[in-house]
C-alpha cells in the first residue's frame, strides 16, 4: 500500500487550527508563506458570471486528451516543489470526505476527520464543519509518479479523487484544491513559487497581495 491512514490527526492541525475564515483557508491554503500562486487547471473566467463549463469550452478543453488531467498538474506541481536540494520526501494529503464513501478506501475510513469549521477559530463542535477530511501519509515521489493514485484506485475500484492539501512533512510548501475553485493554490518560498511559474507544462500565476481571486459563476 502505497498510503498510510493516519489515526493520530495532529500532523494536520496546523491546518485545522488556524484561525483563518475557511473559504481563505480551502482556496489559498494557510497563511505564513513568503509566496503564493495558483495552479489553473482552466484559464480564468474571461467575464463576470461566467460559468465554469462555458469558459472550458471556449478555452478549447473539449476532452480530457485535450489537456493534462487535475491529478497530472498536481503532480508535476509536486515534482517542481521538490526539486530543491535537501526536499523532505515524507508528505501528507488530506482527501475531502465530500465525494462518497465508496471513494475512501475502507482502511481510511476509520480513521477520523480533519474538521476545518465554517467559524474562524471555533473549536466548539456545535458549529457545523465547512469541510471534513481524511489524513492520509504518502512518499512524495510515489505520489508524483502515479503510485499512490494506483494503490488507492487498487483499493477502492475507483480513481482516485484529487487531493484537497498536500503538503511535506516539514511543510515547506501546501498545495490546496478545493472543490469549488477552477485552480489550486499554492503557499511556498519565493524561488520555489519562480520555479513553478516557469514551469511550461504547466499554467501558474502569482498571487499578490490583496489580489481579489478570480472564480466561475
Amino acid at each position: 500500500m502505497m498510503f498510510s491512514p493516519c489515526s493520530d490527526v495532529s500532523a494536520a492541525q496546523w491546518i485545522a487550527a488556524t484561525d483563518q475564515h475557511w473559504w481563505d483557508l480551502v482556496t489559498l491554503g494557510p497563511t505564513g508563506f513568503p509566496a503564493y500562486a495558483r495552479l489553473r487547471f482552466i484559464p480564468d473566467p474571461a467575464y463576470e458570471g461566467q460559468s465554469e463549463h462555458e469558459g472550458a469550452r471556449q478555452a478549447g478543453f473539449r476532452s480530457a486528451s485535450d489537456t493534462l488531467s487535475e491529478p497530472e498538474q498536481l503532480r508535476i506541481a509536486v515534482e517542481a516543489l521538490q526539486q530543491q536540494p535537501g526536499s523532505i520526501t515524507d508528505g501528507y494529503l488530506l482527501m475531502w470526505d465530500g465525494y462518497g464513501h465508496e471513494m475512501i478506501p475502507e482502511l481510511v475510513l476509520g480513521t477520523p476527520h480533519v474538521v476545518i469549521t465554517d467559524d474562524e477559530g471555533s473549536r466548539d463542535p456545535s458549529v457545523s464543519p465547512a469541510r471534513e477530511y481524511y489524513l492520509v501519509r504518502v512518499s512524495l515521489p510515489d505520489f508524483v509518479s502515479g503510485a499512490v493514485e494506483d494503490s488507492w484506485q487498487a483499493s477502492t475500484g475507483l480513481p482516485m479523487h484529487v487531493p484537497a492539501f498536500i503538503w511535506p512533512a516539514d511543510r515547506a510548501w501546501c498545495i490546496t484544491s478545493d472543490v469549488d475553485p477552477h485552480w489550486a493554490g499554492i503557499g511556498a518560498e519565493q524561488d520555489l513559487i519562480d520555479n513553478l511559474v516557469t514551469e511550461l507544462r504547466l499554467d501558474v500565476v502569482r498571487v499578490e497581495k490583496d489580489q481579489k481571486l478570480p472564480f466561475y459563476h
